[in-house]
C-alpha cells in the first residue's frame, strides 16, 4: 500500500456515547489508514463498534454519540483549498480583526503574573466548595443512584396493574428510597460546602494575607500590560486576521460574524495567559472544537488563499457536512427496503443527489441517472425511470441504492453490510457490481460486514474490530491463513464452512464486555481460551507481525509460550478457496 496515497486517516479515535445519565465508550482509540482505491473490509461481532466507527466518517453519528478524542483526516485537494473573496465587507472585517488582536497583545506581556493570578483565585476557591475526594464520592454515589432509579422506573412501566400490583408497590418503595437517598446526598454536599465557606471566613491571617498578595499581583499586571506593541507583533496580528478571516469566509453572513467573535475571544484568553498566536501548536488549539481552520499561503487584491486540514472530527458547522457527505463520502445500507423513499420515484431519488452536488440541469441530471441505472444493471432504465421503490425487487432496491450512492463519483464508498438483507444469488450479483465499478470510477470500498466470505470475495486488506478496538490488521491473506489474533482464530473457526460431518458447529462462548465500565487489560481476556495471567492485568499494544499485518495480542510477544492456532484452521487455505471461490 505504500504507493497509494492515504485518502483517509484516523488516529486514536475514541466515540462515547450518553446513555440513560452514564456514558458508554463505543470506540477505544483506533488508528488507521485508509488508501486510495482500496478495498478494505471491517469485521467483527455485533456490537463490535464496525457502524459506530464509519459513521464518524460522514458525520453520521446519533444525537447522543459524539467524538470525545482522536482525529478523522480526510484528504482531499479539492475540498483542502479555500478561497475568499474578500470585497468591501471582507477587508472592513480584516482590518477590524487585526485592531482587535493589537489591543490584545499587551496582555501577552503579563501572561505569567495573570497566571499567577488566576492561581491564587482557584486556591482560594477550593477552600469553599467541596473537597476533591468528597466531592467524587457523592458524584459516583448520586449517578449510581439515577440508574437504579431508571431501571426500576422503566422495570415498573413493563408490570400488569392488576396482575403484579404487589410487584408494583415493592417498586415504588424502591423508587422512594433511591429518591431519598439522592436528597440526603445533596443534603450533604451542601453541608460540607457550608462548613468550608465558614471556615474560610473565619480564618482572618489566610484573608489578609490573600489580599496582599493579590493586590501586589495587580500593581504588577498592570506595569507589564502597558508597554507597547512591537511592529513585529502588528505583523503578525494581520497576518493571524487573514486566517481568521479564512476560515470562517465560507459561513453565512450572521454566522460568519458569530465565528469572527468565538475566535477573537479564544485568541484574547490564550494572549491573556501570555501565549504567542504566532505558534502553530497555540493556534491549533483556539480553533479546535470552534471553527475548522483554514491555514493562510497567499491572497492578491480580492481574494484570501489557503488550504484545510479536514479534521471531520472536528467539522460542526452543517454546510461542512453538505459538501462531504454524499458528494465525497456516501454510504450503501444494509436494508434496500428502507433506503429509499417510498412516494418518490426513482429516477427522482437518482436526480435530487445528482442536483444538490453537482452543477448541472435537471436534463443532465436524468441523463446522467439514467446511465447509472444502465450501469447498476437496471433493464430498460429509461422505461423504468419514474417507477416507484415498490415496483422493484430487493436486489434492483439495492442497485438503485448504489447508484444513488456513486451519483456524484464519491472517492469512499461505505458498504454497511449491503447483502445481509438479499437471498446468496442476488448477493453474489451485488458483490459482483460493486467490484465491478470500482475499477470504473476507481473510489475506495469500506465494506462492514461479519461475514468472512464477503470478505475473501472483496477485501484486499481486513481490520478486525473487538469491543470497539482494532485487534488485527492485514492483508486479506495474511488474516485469512495466518491470523494472531485469538479472536480472529474465533471467528475464523466460526465459519460453517470449515465444519466436517457430523461435527458440531463452533461458536465463541461468553459476550463481549460492557462498555459502560473501564476495561482493564485484554477486553477479549474472559472468553479467550488462550488468556495469559498478563491478559487480565495490562493492554497489549499493537505488535508488528509485517510491514503490512499487525495484532494486538500478548501471545506475540517474546515472552509469550508458543501457541499454536486451532486444529480447525491449520488447513484453512484449501477449504476457502472451496468455500468461497476466493
Amino acid at each position: 500500500m505504500e504507493n497509494r496515497k492515504v485518502l483517509l486517516s484516523t488516529k486514536d479515535v475514541e466515540v462515547k456515547f450518553k446513555v440513560r445519565g452514564r456514558i458508554l465508550t463505543a470506540i477505544r482509540g483506533i488508528s488507521l489508514d485508509i488508501y486510495e482505491n482500496e478495498s478494505i473490509a471491517i469485521v467483527g461481532e455485533s456490537g463490535s463498534g464496525k457502524s459506530v466507527f464509519t459513521k464518524t466518517f460522514a458525520g453520521m453519528l446519533d444525537q447522543n454519540g459524539f467524538i470525545s478524542n482522536g482525529s478523522v483526516v480526510f484528504n482531499d485537494d479539492e475540498l483542502a483549498d479555500t478561497s475568499v473573496t474578500l470585497g468591501r465587507f471582507g477587508k472592513f472585517a480584516v482590518k477590524h480583526i487585526a485592531n482587535k488582536l493589537d489591543s490584545y497583545s499587551s496582555f501577552e506581556n503579563g501572561g505569567e503574573t495573570y497566571k499567577a493570578m488566576i492561581g491564587l483565585k482557584s486556591e482560594r476557591k477550593s477552600k469553599k466548595i467541596i473537597s476533591d475526594e468528597d466531592d467524587v464520592r457523592i458524584n459516583d454515589a448520586i449517578s449510581d443512584l439515577k440508574y437504579k432509579l431508571t431501571e426500576a422506573g422503566n422495570f415498573k412501566q413493563t408490570l400488569d396493574r392488576k396482575a403484579d400490583k404487589e410487584q408494583i408497590d415493592k417498586t415504588e418503595a424502591e423508587i422512594k428510597k433511591y429518591e431519598e437517598e439522592i436528597k440526603n446526598l445533596e443534603k450533604e454536599r451542601r453541608a460540607l460546602i457550608s462548613a468550608r465557606k465558614k471556615d474560610l471566613s473565619n480564618n482572618i491571617e489566610y484573608n489578609r494575607e490573600y489580599s496582599k498578595k493579590m493586590a501586589e499581583l495587580k500593581k504588577a499586571y498592570k506595569s507589564e500590560i502597558s508597554a507597547e506593541i512591537t511592529e513585529e507583533k502588528t505583523a503578525r496580528n494581520l497576518e493571524v486576521a487573514k486566517e481568521l478571516y479564512l476560515s470562517v469566509g465560507r459561513y453565512s453572513f450572521f454566522r460568519r460574524i458569530k465565528g469572527i467573535n468565538t475566535l477573537l475571544r479564544s485568541f484574547k484568553k490564550a494572549m491573556k495567559m501570555g501565549e504567542d498566536i504566532g505558534d502553530e501548536t497555540v493556534r491549533e488549539n483556539v480553533y479546535s472544537g470552534n471553527v475548522l481552520r483554514v491555514n493562510y499561503t497567499d491572497e492578491n487584491e480580492n481574494t484570501l488563499h489557503g488550504r484545510c486540514v479536514l479534521d471531520l472530527a472536528k467539522i460542526k458547522y452543517p454546510k461542512d457536512w453538505e459538501k462531504i457527505r454524499g458528494n465525497k463520502i456516501a454510504t450503501v445500507f444494509q436494508d434496500p427496503m428502507t433506503s429509499l423513499n417510498p412516494i418518490i420515484t426513482i429516477g427522482k431519488q437518482i436526480t435530487s443527489t445528482i442536483l444538490k452536488h453537482q452543477n448541472c440541469s435537471e436534463a443532465e441530471a436524468r441523463q446522467r441517472a439514467l446511465k447509472l441505472m444502465y450501469q447498476v444493471g437496471i433493464p430498460n432504465a429509461d422505461q423504468r425511470f419514474d417507477d416507484y421503490p415498490f415496483q422493484y425487487s430487493g436486489g434492483m432496491r439495492q442497485r438503485i441504492v448504489i447508484a444513488i450512492a456513486l451519483s456524484c463519483q464519491p472517492k469512499i464508498l461505505i458498504c454497511d453490510e449491503p447483502t445481509t438483507a438479499l437471498d446468496v444469488t442476488i448477493q453474489a450479483q451485488i458483490l459482483e457490481l460493486i467490484k465491478a465499478l470500482q475499477k470504473e470510477y476507481n473510489y475506495t470500498i469500506v465494506f462492514i460486514t461479519h461475514d468472512l466470505g464477503v470478505v475473501a470475495n472483496v477485501a484486499e486488506r481486513v481490520a478486525v474490530l473487538y469491543a470497539g478496538q482494532l485487534i488485527e490488521l492485514g492483508k486479506v491473506d495474511e488474516v485469512f491463513y495466518d491470523p494472531k489474533h485469538p479472536y480472529t482464530w474465533a471467528l475464523l473457526s466460526s465459519l460453517p464452512q470449515l465444519a466436517q460431518k457430523g461435527m458440531k458447529l463452533y461458536s465463541i462462548t461468553g459476550t463481549p464486555p460492557s462498555l459502560y465500565n473501564k476495561i482493564v487489560g485484554d477486553a477479549f481476556a474472559p472468553r479467550n481460551p488462550y488468556c495469559l495471567k498478563v491478559d487480565t492485568l495490562a493492554e497489549p499494544p499493537l505488535f508488528k507481525v509485517s510491514e503490512t499485518h499487525w495484532a494486538k495480542t500478548w501471545l506475540l510477544d517474546p515472552r509469550a509460550p508458543q501457541t499454536e492456532k486451532p486444529e480447525i484452521i491449520k488447513d484453512i487455505h484449501g477449504k476457502l478457496i472451496e468455500a468461497f471461490n476466493i
